[in-house]
């Protein structure tokens, strides 16, 4: 039994942890920024492949107390890193932490390395090459206050990058952030769905793909497969299996729950490039549209929008001017509406005049935003 350490967007661990229940994680304990959990190798391998919310799968190695680079060192040159990736690898040191009280990180990676190629010429008369930007292996080194965790990275890129992507436009959403918003808005397939600012496409993306129940991570390779350890049928078992639930995407083109609109023309055609690359073309219906415009062209669902945040003084003033506009757009066009709204600028609720039923905090990288829900009811949100 191994034991792993799933990392997300702070906001998403409880997802996140049903996700990895779902996929037979074991001993699921939740903190900030992460989930660990136990399982055998399949359990490793389903993460990977079928987690939309998750970062990356981290494979736990060992943990140990201390109190200088000395005591990490010798924690990390104890391990027997030739027993889990070949001496021809190329290797990465990854150092995170909270309240360490050491002075300096990039001298802790620098002695973790150290470490792990001493083992390995101790062992093999050799030591693996570093590559700090596209290595086989990632070794992460994770330390609080008093201990040190020592980790081997099973995801490689970041599990939000699915392969599907190819074309974006200025500050894209992170995959597995859409993912979580379309799970907290309680979106299913089937249901109408619509972006009406939708960008290069993401939560157009990650909906058409859990309509289809395509596994997020079917289109990519992994660490894993790179490792000593590596189960090349149990993998191969999973893919395939995975593969054949996958519905054809002629089963929903015949009528197209899923819908994006943009004013930018090349944002929309950043959307179709990434929808076509995906094999999702008829699957979601994408067309130039200003959300001031649009006119719901289906029944009542989910409207789902990340609007600009607005960093300079004349965007906020822009912000602040065209934030009243939209919410009497929503309150003439979008009765019977939910209306989903993921930004960092805490004004908008105040500036649409419309009052959120929910405020849900969640964070985009470093920075602290919200989901704000917003029910349109058929005439006025106000109470009399």
């Amino acid at each position: 039994m191994n034991h792993y350490f799933a990392t997300c967007p702070r906001g998403l661990e409880n997802l996140l942890l049903e996700e990895l229940r779902n996929v037979g994680g074991n001993d699921l304990r939740m903190t900030h920024g992460g989930v660990s959990f136990s399982g055998d190798w399949s359990v490793c391998y389903r993460a990977n492949l079928e987690s939309r919310l998750a970062t990356r799968i981290l494979w736990h190695i060992v943990k140990g107390p201390y109190a200088s680079e000395d005591d990490i060192y010798r924690l990390a040159v104890r391990q027997l890193w030739p027993n889990h990736f070949a001496v021809t690898r190329t290797l990465r040191v990854v150092t995170t932490a909270i309240k360490c009280p050491l002075k300096s990180l990039d001298f802790v990676t620098l002695r973790v390395k150290d470490a792990v190629c001493d083992r390995f010429r101790e062992d093999c008369g050799e030591r693996p090459n570093i590559d700090t930007r596209h290595p086989d292996v990632s070794i992460h080194v994770f330390l609080s206050e008093s201990e040190c965790t020592l980790y081997l990275d099973t995801s490689g890129p970041p599990l939000w990058q699915r392969g599907l992507r190819k074309a974006s436009v200025e500050a894209p959403l992170k995959e597995n952030i859409a993912a979580g918003i379309l799970q907290m808005t309680g979106w299913q397939p089937g249901q109408p769905l619509i972006d009406p600012m939708c960008g290069s496409g993401t939560f157009l993306l990650e909906a058409a793909q859990m309509a289809l129940d395509r596994a997020p991570g079917l289109e990519r390779g992994f660490a894993f497969e790179l490792l000593k350890k590596f189960e090349a049928k149990t993998w191969a078992d999973l893919r395939s299996a995975a593969f054949a639930r996958v519905k054809p995407a002629a089963a929903l083109a015949a009528a197209p729950a899923i819908r994006g609109y943009d004013i930018d023309e090349r944002a929309l055609r950043a959307t179709r490039r990434n929808l076509q690359e995906a094999g999702l073309d008829g699957v979601v219906t994408v067309e130039y549209g200003d959300l001031l415009e649009i006119q719901p062209p289906t029944e009542p669902g989910i409207l789902i929008a990340n609007p600009p945040y607005g960093e300079r003084l004349g965007e906020l003033d822009q912000l602040a001017a065209f934030y009243p506009r939209l919410g009497t757009s929503l309150k003439r066009h979008w009765p019977g509406w939910n209306c989903f709204f993921f930004t960092a600028d805490l004004r908008l609720p105040k500036l649409l005049g419309l009052k959120p039923s929910r405020k849900t905090p969640l964070f985009n990288g470093p920075l602290e935003c919200r989901l704000f829900e917003i029910r349109m009811v058929t005439g006025s949100n106000r109470r009399h």
